[in-house]
Formats: C-alpha cells, sequence, structure tokens
C-alpha cells in the first residue's frame, strides 16, 4: 500500500473513531441512496462543492444538487460535496487534527484541484472563512500558494462579492449551469499549459460572468466612500457581466436521499426563474431577471421521475411566483393527477395576491384541502404597498382571503416586513389590523378552525435594487414597531413571529458592505463567530468589537442612506438591471408612484439590452418578456 493511500485510510479511520462522539453522525458519513462515487484515481479534475451550513441545510440546497449533477455527467470530473460541520463535530476535529473532508472519497478538501462555495445568504461568511481554516488552507487569498486548490464562490450573496473579495480567488457570477464547466475547462488548460496561479486569474477573468478581485483596485476618498474601481489588467473587464442561461437545463431528477432528517424532504422542480413584479426590496426579483419557463410535461414528468428515485411522499414547485407562471391552470390540473397516481402529497408556495383567480383557487382545492395557504402582503398600508411597488388594495387582499376560507382552507400565513423607507408606525399599526380582520373573516366562514400566522420580518436594503440606497432602519425603532403590533394583537389569538433587529442589523451591514468589512468578518471569526443565521449562536457583541478593531463605523454601513451619485460597491457588477433604471424606480417610490408588472409592457430595465443577443439566439427559451 502507497504512503498516499495508507495516509487516506489512516484519515478515514479516524473520521469513524470520532462519529460516535457527536450528535447526528449521519450527517458526515455520506453513501447515500443516489450518491456518486468515482475512485479518486479515475479522474483528472476533482471539483468539492461546499456549503458553508450544517448538512440539514446544505443537502436540500437545489443549487447544490445542480451543480453535483452537472459535475458528474463528466467522466473526468469528480464532484464531492462537504458540509460546515456542528459545533460539537467542529471542535472534535480540531482536537483530533481532522481536517475538514468531502463526504464521497473521505479526502481533506486540501487535495482537490477546486473548491467550490455556495454563498446564498451574507449570514454564512464566518463559516465560510472558517472551513477554509479546517482545511489547512490560508483564509486570505493573497497567502495561497500555486500548488493549493482554487478557490471560487457563487450564489445570490456575491452578487456584491466585495466583503468576502479578498477570501476568494474568483467568483462566478449569475447562474452556474454553464459557468462551471467553462472554469473547469479553463483550469484543465491552465494545467496543460502550466503557468503560475497568477495566470490561472487571467485566464479565469476572460471567462464571461468569472470576476477575479485581485485583478481591481479600490480607491477611497477621505471621507470612506469609495472614489472609484480600476481594473489592473487587460483582461479584467467593466463592468463584469453575470451569467444567465438562455434556455433553462432539464430539471434535475438524480435526487440523493439523505442518511439524516433534513429541512426539506421532498421533490422539488424549479418551474420557472426570474419575476417581472418589480418590487423594490426584492434582490431575488431583480438579479433573477430574465423570466423563463418550463413545460408543464418537464414539470410533471420531472416530478414523476423523481419519486421513482427516491420514494418521498411530498412534491414541491420552485418559483419566486409560482402564481405567475403562464400554463399555471394546466400545471395544476397535470399536479392532481400525478398526485393521485403517486399518492404524495403538494407543498403550496406563496402565491400573489395580484395574480390570483377564482380559476386558481378551483384548481387548487383538490391539491390541498383544509390546509394552509400563504400570502405576503410585504405592507399594512395601501400606501405603504405603492411605495414598494407591491399595489394590492384592502378590498383585493380582502376577497382573497375570503375566497380561501371558502373553498375549505383553515389556515393563512401572512408575510409583512416592517423597516421600509418613508414607514410610519400608523403603517405598522395596520398590519395587526389586517391579521385581525383575517382571523375574524375565517372564523365566519369555517369557525373556530380558523388560524392566522403573522410573520414579520426586517427590511435590509440589498444591492441591485431600487432600495439600495434607502438606509436600514435603527435597531430600536424596529424593536418599538415589534412591541407595537404585540400590543396591537394582544388577545387576538393571531399567532406572531418576528425577526432579531439585531441580526437584521448584521445583515444589512455586510449586504451593503466594500471591501474592507472582509478585515471585520475575519476580525469577527476570530473572536468566535459561527453560525451567525442561528439565533442561539449569533453574537452581536463580538461584531461590535470586530467593526471597532478595524476602526470602521458600523453605521457607515447600516443606517446611511446612500448618495444617488455615490459609486457603490458593486458598481462595476452588472446583474442585468441598469443603475439607472433603479434610481428612476427610487425616485418614483417617494412620490408613491407604482410601476406595473413589465410581462405586458417593457420599461427598459436593462435586461433585454444586455442579453439580446443570447435571446434572439434561443427564440425558443421560454422568455416571458415582451
Amino acid at each position: 500500500m502507497s504512503k498516499l493511500n495508507s495516509k487516506q485510510e489512516s484519515l478515514q479511520r479516524r473520521i469513524e473513531r470520532i462519529l460516535p462522539t457527536v450528535v447526528k453522525p449521519g450527517r458526515y458519513v455520506g453513501g447515500e441512496l443516489n450518491q456518486v462515487h468515482k475512485p479518486w484515481d479515475s479522474v483528472r479534475t476533482h471539483f468539492a462543492l461546499v456549503f458553508p451550513d450544517i448538512y440539514d441545510l446544505g443537502q436540500s440546497n437545489l443549487g447544490i444538487a445542480l451543480l453535483y449533477d452537472i459535475l458528474n455527467k463528466r467522466a473526468d470530473v469528480a464532484a464531492e460535496r462537504a458540509f460546515a460541520p456542528w459545533i460539537d463535530m467542529e471542535a472534535v476535529m480540531r482536537e483530533k487534527g481532522i481536517p475538514l473532508f468531502s463526504l464521497e472519497n473521505k479526502r481533506p478538501l486540501s487535495d482537490f484541484d477546486i473548491i467550490g462555495f455556495s454563498l446564498p445568504y451574507e449570514t454564512v461568511y464566518t463559516n465560510f472563512i472558517n472551513l477554509l481554516d479546517l482545511s489547512n488552507l490560508p483564509i486570505f487569498r493573497k497567502d495561497r500558494t500555486d500548488e493549493m486548490p482554487l478557490v471560487i464562490a457563487g450564489g445570490q450573496a456575491i452578487y456584491n462579492p466585495e466583503p468576502v473579495a479578498p477570501f476568494v480567488d474568483a467568483f462566478v457570477l449569475g447562474e452556474g449551469e454553464e459557468a462551471v464547466l467553462d472554469v473547469v475547462n479553463t483550469y484543465q488548460a491552465w494545467e496543460d499549459q502550466g503557468g503560475s496561479r497568477e495566470d490561472l486569474l487571467i485566464r479565469l477573468a476572460e471567462v464571461p460572468g468569472v470576476y477575479v478581485p485581485s485583478l481591481y483596485e479600490i480607491n477611497y476618498q477621505e471621507d470612506g466612500r469609495i472614489a472609484s474601481i480600476q481594473p489592473t489588467h487587460p483582461s479584467a473587464s467593466i463592468p463584469i457581466d453575470k451569467r444567465i442561461m438562455a434556455e433553462l437545463l432539464p430539471p434535475l431528477t438524480h435526487f440523493l436521499v439523505p442518511n439524516v432528517e433534513v429541512v426539506q424532504e421532498r421533490v422539488s422542480v424549479e418551474i420557472m426563474r426570474g419575476c417581472t413584479r418589480g418590487c423594490r426590496f426584492c434582490h431575488a426579483g431583480m438579479v433573477n431577471r430574465p423570466i423563463r419557463e418550463r413545460s408543464v410535461d418537464d414539470i410533471l414528468d420531472t416530478l414523476r421521475e423523481g419519486i421513482r428515485q427516491t420514494g418521498y411522499e411530498e412534491v414541491s414547485l420552485l418559483s419566486l411566483s409560482s402564481s405567475d407562471y403562464s400554463q399555471i391552470i394546466p400545471l395544476i390540473n397535470g399536479l392532481g393527477d400525478l398526485l393521485r397516481e403517486q399518492q404524495v402529497n403538494i407543498t403550496l408556495p406563496s402565491l400573489r395576491i395580484e395574480s390570483f383567480s377564482g380559476e386558481i383557487m378551483d384548481a387548487l382545492q383538490d391539491l390541498s384541502p383544509g390546509g394552509g395557504f400563504t400570502l405576503a402582503p410585504e405592507a399594512g398600508t395601501e400606501r405603504m404597498r405603492n411605495i414598494i411597488n407591491k399595489p394590492i388594495s384592502d378590498a383585493e387582499f380582502f376577497d382573497t382571503v375570503r375566497a380561501i376560507f371558502e373553498h375549505g382552507w383553515n389556515t393563512i400565513k401572512l408575510y409583512f416586513m416592517i423597516g421600509h423607507p418613508q414607514e410610519t408606525l400608523e403603517d405598522v399599526a395596520a398590519i395587526a389590523e389586517l391579521a385581525k380582520e383575517t382571523l375574524q373573516i375565517g372564523r365566519r366562514i369555517v369557525g373556530g378552525r380558523a388560524r392566522i400566522h403573522l410573520g414579520v420580518s426586517t427590511f435590509i436594503p440589498k444591492p441591485h435594487t431600487p432600495f439600495q440606497w434607502a438606509a436600514f432602519d435603527d435597531p430600536l425603532s424596529i424593536q418599538e414597531k415589534i412591541s407595537l403590533l404585540h400590543d396591537r394583537l394582544h388577545g387576538s389569538k393571531v399567532k406572531m413571529t418576528w425577526n432579531d433587529p439585531m441580526a437584521s442589523q448584521h445583515e444589512a451591514w455586510l449586504s451593503r458592505g466594500d471591501r474592507r468589512i472582509a478585515d471585520v468578518i475575519y476580525h469577527a471569526w476570530q473572536n468566535g463567530a459561527r453560525f451567525d443565521a442561528w439565533r442561539e449562536h449569533f453574537n452581536i457583541e463580538i461584531w461590535q468589537k470586530a467593526f471597532e478593531d478595524c476602526n470602521l463605523d458600523p453605521d457607515f454601513y447600516g443606517k446611511r442612506a446612500r448618495d444617488l451619485d455615490e459609486v457603490l460597491p458593486w458598481d462595476h457588477i452588472n446583474a442585468g438591471v441598469k443603475k439607472s433604471f433603479l434610481k428612476r424606480d427610487y425616485e418614483w417610490s417617494l412620490e408613491g408612484k407604482i410601476r406595473p408588472d413589465c410581462r405586458q409592457q417593457c420599461y427598459s430595465c436593462g435586461i433585454l439590452s444586455s442579453f439580446s443577443e443570447l435571446r434572439l439566439a434561443h427564440p425558443d427559451g421560454g422568455w416571458k418578456c415582451p
């Protein structure tokens, strides 16, 4: 046996010895039904896909599953998975000197050629750098040597990549299904022709949708705002255009069945990508344009095959606005036949009040009778809903609520947001009144079975949205609004949940941060920050101290409204929607003006001009732009 194989066998034995000492050891063993396992020496390129949270969350992530399937279809590539170990497992790994390892071959991540991190939200940033450290890799890219793995990242959070830019070699902006293969091809060509790590990064910068931060210089004004963002190499372009699929690939059917209970145990299919509604706070609705749909047949065939492969007893439809799917009635009718045929259930997505109809309600009645229904008005008054561009009248809202109860549903979940720009306490109080009236309507129709669950989140300004210039509300003000809702709902039987204002403030700091925020993330991690998305582990004091240690003012990143002519940290990233369009829409919000759904009329947001050639080359790609 070679020394290398002996060393690998030793690592596997060490892992096996510690598993009985930790909670849920099944998180770390791999070997799930439908796992792809390739002998290490049988492939050329080893690619680690890493989700920086626990297995229970990451294994349910459709993006990771898609890339795993795409990469492993190549005979010369092996994609393996790794997740953040829970607190107990990390402690034992550090004590025993066990590095972060992949589930398939139990290889240290430092053995891989490419490590790809999914960064879906900002609150995983300390986990991200913790996993680099657990992999025995330098956290800062400048400290990595040529023989170390290439570290790349993608996901929704990195439409502003700057807060983690000093840690990452290259970012894949936008949709990764094709881009990830281009990264592999570029890596292999670099291997064949030789060269330094810098040579590889220069090659990657020429791949559409790839941003290499080391090739850009950020200059600051004396007041801390950005003066300019400048490329330092001819291969570095400005702007860097996001990558999109002209036509969505066939849906994933190769689902892994986890060894332990995870957050979503169902077959999920993305029925469409993108949204045309234009809610001004919504990051996903802006950066995932254009809207593209899958056919009803593809969706139903995928669900049927997924059920066959997994044995799951539940299915779900994924999109930003399922009731806007143009073939929603034929889809619902087909789903009814499938559910009866396969004897499975469906989890209904949140449906938009604006696109609701009696026909949809009648069709849905057979799918999920008597269960729960989810609506997201997001604001308590018509004035506020116009400001955020979710123009729903109170009459429309209550008509929809009435129809839901009349069709046999007992429970309605309502999602609202507080802290919007221009919001008053009257707007907040109206949320409670809407919820109480919804409950009263339900009681009149279905009696004591009526249940209302009210979820209240906090508005966080996000890059590439019309509200990217707005200030984050003061946490004390947010707490006052939460207390107001509690008081107004007291004794009403409406069940309310809400976000921690301090946790929302932390996310606001990171979401609009510049490259200097990386030092704050690093200091917070050094002081013990982990699992910041978990309420029981989040510690605001660690972050406040990290800002202090780095001589940065957190209010500069959170509470400060941006000037409309200010250079923003993400201005060199083209998410498809023009800054001029966002600016105009923000100005409209200040006047309470709405912008209707753009499926019927194009408002020149920038998507069609940015990707016109792509659309012309794929006329049957399912685009729903006018």
